[in-house]
């Protein structure tokens, strides 16, 4: 199991906590999303650490942009 925190830009509500989360959670291995859009943090659990870019192109579907680890 691993667990990663990364910083996320343009995040400011909920819609756009669920967006990121809704995301996140389709990447294969990821177990566990946490996105909070106050402290602009993306937390994620994962069986193995997570290829940085696959969560980036994740992140920007959603329509933010993930702007590195935390």
């Amino acid at each position: 199991m691993s667990e990663a925190v990364y910083s996320v830009s343009g995040m400011s509500c909920g819609h756009c906590e669920s967006a990121v989360t809704k995301e996140v959670t389709a990447i294969p291995g990821v177990t566990s999303v946490t996105a909070v859009a106050k402290t602009g943090l993306l937390t994620v659990a994962s069986e193995a650490p997570l290829d940085e870019e696959s969560l980036r192109v994740a992140v920007d579907e959603a329509g933010y942009e993930l702007v590195g680890p935390a």
